[in-house]
């Protein structure tokens, strides 16, 4: 689905990327790892055309997006559920009215049919209490669930993106965040977690890609990843002090 072709990029004399080349499929659970600044949350840019390489190719479901126009990526971004690190609720919409606002925007649903949408909807999430709160009076965890329930309010994705999705949480709600990650991806919906918590990127997924300094160190699964020899690697788990058997 996600394929990257020697890609480059850089904020002005910064390079974040140099000649990256991977490929996801769509049932993928991928995590991208490594320390801040690595070029982890440009890849989901990338990916969404938000921003565009300075070289290489990217090409999502065989198609290249690298000159599309933005209704040409527009369709591409509605094969992706989008959550990012800060959730980007709308401060002056209650939390009902956020959930609701892609419905309004792509579906001609009447008030009562948004109504039902958007219960359902906070009740996957495990919200459905909150809906005539702000965002103000919501804790971090209830914040990032109903960004998950506004990102796939208006269409079934084919693969979520999560931008360091339990980033500032408590154990509690962290783990709670995961389990409902791994639940939204029971119907063979891949997933592209980008993290610096190997913990959570271990109990979401399968394939685990290492960036450092603009570069893919290691590409493997959850063995290859505890078990690797590269330095750069065992210091980033060690670090966390994060051990393999535990």
């Amino acid at each position: 689905m996600i394929r990257f072709d020697r890609v480059s990029f850089s904020y002005g004399p910064r390079f974040v990327l140099q000649d990256v080349s991977f490929s996801i499929r769509a049932h993928e659970r991928v995590a991208i790892l490594g320390e801040s600044g690595v070029g982890k949350t440009t890849i989901l840019k990338l990916i969404l055309g938000l921003i565009r390489p300075d070289s290489g190719r990217i090409f999502i479901d065989g198609e290249e997006i690298n000159d599309m126009t933005e209704e040409e990526l527009r369709k591409i971004r509605m094969k992706f559920s989008i959550v990012f690190q800060e959730g980007a609720l709308f401060d002056s919409l209650n939390v009902k009215e956020n959930v609701a606002f892609c419905l309004r925007e792509y579906s001609r649903m009447s008030e009562e049919e948004l109504d039902m949408r958007v219960r359902a909807l906070l009740r996957i999430v495990g919200v459905e209490q909150a809906m005539e709160l702000m965002p103000e009076e919501l804790s971090g965890g209830m914040h990032r669930r109903v960004a998950i329930a506004r990102s796939i309010a208006a269409y079934e994705p084919k693969m979520f993106l999560y931008d360091e999705p339990t980033s500032g949480l408590d154990p509690i709600n962290a783990e709670k965040i995961c389990r409902m990650i791994l639940n939204l991806s029971e119907n063979q919906s891949g997933l592209l977690i980008v993290t610096h918590k190997v913990i959570d990127a271990l109990k979401v997924a399968e394939r685990f890609l290492f960036l450092k300094e603009g570069s893919i160190l290691l590409d493997g699964s959850k063995e290859a990843l505890v078990r690797a020899t590269i330095p750069e690697v065992k210091a980033f788990l060690s670090e966390l002090h994060f051990h393999p058997d535990s």
